[in-house]
């Protein structure tokens, strides 16, 4: 039920948005910039002693909490209130399952399966714990098999359980409760009408700040991925320069991607990623070990399913060892702090569909598609470093940019090796494009107080910034300070998400399943 409250219409450059968040959010970005460019050292000590104390004091924090994001999760699909539709009970989805899926998957990991898809089961095979608890050798085939289980591991249930889960809580509330499509939201059964004050702002400027960094640091170490592609067909020179102009190149097509909004570019984009994605696969099956990519695949997802438990709660106990900080915990600070962008994203696109579809459809559907992508990339290279007489792990170790066309030009189809390579490139670049036009619509929709037409001036507004910040701290070396930002964002969205779901619990449980799902109402600004 509406109530008769209104806040006083912004005008001029704030025309709809929240003034107070638009003035906040950019003061809080440019002096972080400012701060990270005029003092690079003390900038640079501070966000290594940050990233330094959350790997070795909060560790065991983060399993625990992302174990039980999966496990509330769970809760929800397998409950009664799975079938309760996100929105009016005879409302129905805006985009066709292909759609949904493809926007889904192309804003949340599309561009890291790029570039970590071959790199990181090669560099497990090399070595890792769990090998070495199991008493198997490295480079042989046992230690692969372990490496593309650790690898789905970390592309795998847990990490989707936080985006799509978070996604569903933000969806419930803003279309079967009525409330602005903001973080602040999923706070309503424990802030009441405070999550339009300062708690509620601190909030979604967290969620901004997190969208912001997160997005900015993919493009950043997105961008040497294309520069080496780019060298790799046209001998263009590797350099910091070069890069820059990418930087500008990607945030140009993505501003314009997210001006014409989400049902035309970011529509369109996604579907193309998904299409071009499945020729890349073709030519890696093909060309390939097609029998024994396939013969993997299958063993593959058994043996993730049946070490998942094993593998979700080991915490290394050699305090000397840096290898769990080095991934799993990157990986689960990632996902964490990509949780506000990617599941506003989501609960954007997920108007009409029931809880379980999306949380168990999305869940499975995701996983299945990084695993596929996991083995057959990572797969390939695999093989050709086992059997194939090349040294992609060298290619890895050296430059982890260069193993994806390595990789294809290992396969030694020279009719084919300059167009997938040109492919490949392409895709680095259409993945990227469309996980920062996907990131400006998240911040863009927080500031304009969950509309879910932002007002253009402000897509391009941080569209252009977010380009801008990634490429004033590439110049300024500063891609650790991205990184740890990142990262360290996941710490207090952490605790927030904790107690997104303790909402989510509480106001499924005010719910009359009896009557079709009737949600109760919820006075609203």
């Amino acid at each position: 039920m509406q109530d008769s409250r209104q806040d006083t219409p912004s005008r001029g450059v704030f025309a709809g948005v929240d003034k107070t968040m638009a003035i906040a959010s950019i003061t809080m970005v440019f002096a972080f910039v400012l701060f990270s460019v005029l003092q690079p050292e003390l900038a640079n000590s501070i966000y290594q002693w940050v990233k330094q104390f959350i790997e070795q004091e909060l560790g065991w924090y983060y399993i625990l909490t992302v174990n039980v994001v999966l496990l509330v999760t769970i809760g929800i699909i397998i409950s009664p209130y799975g079938k309760l539709r996100l929105g009016n009970d005879d409302e129905r989805p805006e985009f066709s399952h292909f759609t949904w899926f493809a926007m889904l998957f192309s804003a949340a990991v599309g561009t890291g399966l790029l570039f970590w898809s071959i790199a990181e089961p090669l560099t497990h095979l090399q070595g890792n714990p769990f090998i070495s608890m199991a008493g198997v050798e490295p480079n042989t085939m046992s230690a692969a098999q372990a490496a593309l289980r650790i690898t789905i591991f970390h592309w795998g249930l847990h990490g989707w359980a936080i985006y799509i889960l978070v996604g569903t809580i933000l969806a419930y509330f803003a279309y079967r409760r009525g409330l602005p499509l903001t973080i602040r939201s999923a706070f309503y059964p424990v802030l009441g009408e405070r999550i339009y004050g300062p708690i509620g702002h601190a909030i979604d400027l967290l969620a901004i700040f997190a969208t912001l960094f997160g997005t900015a640091t993919t493009l950043g170490l997105g961008v040497s991925q294309m520069n080496a592609g780019l060298n790799t067909l046209f001998g263009l020179e590797i350099s910091s320069t070069n890069q820059v102009l990418l930087v500008i190149g990607v945030t140009l097509a993505a501003t314009v991607s997210a001006v014409t909004g989400l049902k035309k570019g970011i529509r369109l984009l996604s579907e193309w990623n998904i299409h071009l994605s499945m020729i890349l696969f073709a030519f890696f099956m093909l060309a390939g070990p097609s029998v024994f990519l396939l013969t993997i695949f299958t063993t593959s997802i058994g043996d993730y399913l049946a070490n998942i438990v094993n593998m979700a709660f080991w915490t290394n106990p050699d305090p000397e060892s840096q290898w769990q900080g080095w991934w799993t915990l990157f990986y689960w600070g990632w996902w964490l702090s990509w949780g506000p962008y990617v599941g506003m994203f989501i609960a954007r696109i997920s108007r009409g569909r029931t809880i379980r579809e999306v949380l168990l459809g999305g869940m499975l559907a995701a996983t299945l598609g990084a695993t596929a992508w996991i083995v057959i990339f990572g797969g390939t290279a695999l093989h050709l470093q086992l059997f194939g007489g090349a040294d992609l792990a060298t290619v890895a170790n050296e430059n982890v940019t260069q193993v994806l066309f390595q990789t294809i030009q290992a396969l030694d189809v020279s009719w084919a090796t300059g167009f997938m390579t040109a492919m490949a490139t392409l895709m680095i670049v259409t993945w990227f494009v469309t996980s920062a036009d996907s990131g400006t619509l998240v911040i863009c929709t927080i500031l304009a107080k969950g509309s879910p037409h932002p007002p253009q001036l402000y897509r391009v507004i941080w569209g252009l910034g977010l380009g801008a910040t990634a490429a004033v701290l590439l110049l300024a070396g500063g891609l650790l300070a991205l990184q740890t930002a990142a990262i360290a964002a996941a710490l207090p969205f952490s605790v927030a998400l904790l107690v997104m779901c303790y909402c989510m619990v509480k106001a499924l449980r005010e719910e009359d399943i009896s009557a079709a799902g009737t949600a109760p109402s919820i006075e609203t600004r």
